[in-house]
């Protein structure tokens, strides 16, 4: 059973950093490309970045700069820093990532469960 998980929410002071991590485990034969979504309440949901095996980045125009996706593969990990935060970062921050696993002779997508950031004084 795949399955990803993500820690590194909570509260947070504007202009304040947070690093996310979000765990692969399960019996994984390729960990694909991953990436890094958001949703606020009332909003859409806002690609923030991605991150290919090989470490090939992608981000959010708006995002880039104060965000920075990365990947231990050893760990089947990846993070997001996010640094100084504000208040419009609020939101419920999750991963995908795209996971060949035993057994299976193609991709599965896979999402998280998400982990909130509340960025406020």
């Amino acid at each position: 059973q795949v399955q990803l998980v993500e820690s590194g929410g909570g509260l947070v002071h504007p202009g304040g950093s947070l690093r996310l991590s979000c765990v692969a485990s399960g019996n994984i034969v390729s960990l694909n490309v991953m990436a890094w979504y958001r949703q606020a309440p009332g909003k859409k949901r806002e690609s923030i970045a991605t991150i290919t095996k090989n470490g090939t980045t992608n981000y959010a125009v708006s995002l880039k700069g104060r965000f920075t996706i990365s990947r231990d593969n050893a760990k089947n990990t990846m993070y997001l820093q996010m640094n100084t935060l504000k208040p419009e970062d609020t939101a419920v921050y999750f991963c995908t990532a795209r996971i060949i696993e035993v057994g299976v002779p193609y991709e599965i997508n896979y999402r998280g469960q998400g982990t909130q950031v509340t960025v406020s004084s």
